[in-house]
C-alpha cells in the first residue's frame, strides 16, 4: 500500500546531552522527512528512570531548536503512555501471544545469550517475573532503503523477547512499536546499532496487525577511541555556540553537497538548502564510519 505522506520521527532517550552521532540520527531523520515534504516528530523515550539525567529531556529539546531542527505537533512522553502499554499487553496476553518467564539473566548468559524457550509452556505466574513475546512469525531479515536487505543471526530473530521487565518496566521493543503506530510514523531513520531490534519490532507489528514502517538505518559515527559516540561512552555534548559548522560537519559525515559560502547563510537558510539537496543515495552505506 502506497503511503500518501511521510512522517519521520527523532527519539532520544533522556539519558544525558546530544551529542554528534545523535545530530547525525536526528539530522538525517529531519532531512529525510523534510524533503518528501513530510512531518517530522520528536519523542522522548524515558521509559527507564534509573539511566535518565535530570533536566536531559529539556537540554535536549533546546539544543533540537538550537540547530534549528524544529518538529511538527506535541512532544510524546513515553512516561506518559503507560495505559496505552498495558493495553497492548492485555490484547496480546488475550491472543496468547505473551507468557510470563522467571528465568534469570545468568541463566541465559549461560545458554550463550539467547533465551531457549524454557518458560514458554510452564504457565508461570506474574509474580517476580518477566513478559516475553511468543515468537511464532520469526523475521530473519528486512529491505533497508539505505543498506539493502539485511539479515540477522537465526537465534536472535526466533527468541522469545522481553517486552515487559521483571522489574515493572516496559521493554523497549514494545514501546518503539506502540508509539511509532501511534503517532503514524511511516519512515524510521536511525543509526545502524538499531538493526538487530529491528527483526524483533517488526515480528510485533506483524502479530498487532499494524502497517510495518520503512527503514533506514544510518552510519554510526565512530570516535577515536574505536567506539560509537554515545552517553554511555561520554561523547561530549554538541556546541552551544554557532550550530551551522557542526551541522556542516555532519552534512559532510552524510556525504551531502554542502554551499560553497555557508557562511554567508543563515541557520534557516543553510537548513533549507540541505533540505532541497538532500539526497539519500548519497549517504554511505557502511554502518559505521571513524571520525576524522
Amino acid at each position: 500500500m502506497q503511503k500518501n505522506h511521510s512522517i519521520g520521527r527523532f527519539a532520544p532517550s533522556p539519558s544525558g546531552d546530544l551529542h554528534f552521532g545523535s545530530l547525525i540520527a536526528a539530522l538525517g531523520s529531519y532531512l529525510q522527512a523534510r524533503a518528501q515534504h513530510g512531518q517530522w516528530r520528536v519523542r522522548i523515550e524515558d521509559l527507564d528512570p534509573p539511566r535518565e539525567v535530570a533536566g536531559a529531556a529539556d537540554n535536549i529539546l533546546f539544543t533540537l531548536e538550537h540547530y534549528g531542527l524544529n518538529w511538527d505537533g506535541q512532544i510524546l512522553y513515553q512516561s506518559q503512555r503507560h495505559d496505552a502499554y498495558h493495553a497492548a499487553l492485555e490484547w496480546l496476553h488475550q491472543q496468547d501471544l505473551c507468557y510470563y518467564c522467571t528465568c534469570s539473566r545468568h541463566r541465559i548468559l549461560q545458554l550463550g545469550g539467547f533465551y531457549d524457550g524454557h518458560c514458554r509452556e510452564r504457565d508461570r505466574g506474574s509474580s517476580n517475573a518477566a513478559l516475553r513475546f511468543r515468537q511464532l512469525d520469526p523475521q530473519y531479515s528486512f529491505h533497508d532503503k539505505l543498506q539493502g536487505e539485511l539479515q540477522v543471526a537465526a537465534e536472535l530473530a526466533e527468541e522469545d523477547f522481553i517486552i515487559h521487565r521483571r522489574d515493572g518496566l516496559f521493554a523497549y521493543n514494545l514501546a518503539v512499536v506502540i508509539d511509532d503506530h501511534f503517532q503514524g510514523i511511516t519512515e524510521i531513520v536511525r543509526g545502524a546499532d538499531l538493526i538487530t531490534p529491528t527483526v524483533r519490532q517488526i515480528a510485533l507489528y506483524r502479530q498487532l496487525q499494524a502497517p510495518i514502517p520503512d527503514y533506514i538505518h544510518l552510519p554510526l559515527a565512530i570516535g577515536s577511541n574505536g567506539h560509537k559516540l554515545s552517553k554511555q561512552n561520554h561523547a561530549p555534548a554538541l556546541s552551544s555556540g554557532d550550530p551551522r559548522p557542526v551541522l556542516i560537519a555532519a552534512l559532510d559525515f552524510l556525504n551531502q553537497t554542502r554551499p560553497e559560502h555557508w557562511q554567508d547563510l543563515s541557520l534557516s537558510a543553510l537548513l533549507n538548502w540541505a533540505i532541497t539537496h538532500w539526497q539519500l543515495a548519497n549517504v554511505p552505506h557502511q554502518q559505521a564510519i571513524s571520525l576524522p
